[in-house]
């Protein structure tokens, strides 16, 4: 595929990310600290923002395993993953954490395994997107 091309499609897919509410303004402020230097520097925060994830929802999975459940613990570590969604400006996936974190206020198992549920395919979808729009830009 030809180049410019290629970059229509990549800019297309950047902004559907923004209009389907994916991402938020902290993704742009990622792009503005890439340069020459260090051209690769959101796919690479991106990168390990998703190994990070992988093991606090890990420990969600481990407290939410526990009888009782350990709301306070477990609002902790969503308040983590929170804070890294913030990071890359994870929109879709930091509000369905704010919504488990509520629900943990609340003392609601039912209430925290249907939020957890939304936040790990929020979670999903949006590394699929990234994914497929870190492969399409690393081919401009």
């Amino acid at each position: 595929m030809e180049g410019n091309q290629l970059q229509r499609q990549a800019t297309h897919m950047r902004r559907t990310l923004f209009d389907q509410g994916y991402l938020d303004e902290q993704f742009i402020q990622l792009e503005e600290l890439q340069d020459d230097a260090n051209p690769n520097f959101v796919e690479e925060v991106v990168r390990v923002f998703y190994n990070d994830s992988a093991r606090l929802i890990r420990n969600i999975e481990m407290a939410m395993g526990k009888n009782p459940m350990d709301f306070g613990k477990l609002d902790d570590v969503m308040h983590q993953f929170k804070g890294s969604c913030s990071g890359i400006g994870a929109k879709k996936v930091k509000r369905e954490c704010t919504r488990f974190q509520d629900y943990c206020k609340e003392e609601d198992p039912e209430g925290c395994m249907g939020a957890f549920q939304a936040v790990k395919q929020e979670h999903a979808t949006l590394k699929g997107k990234l994914d497929a729009y870190f492969q399409l830009t690393r081919q401009c």
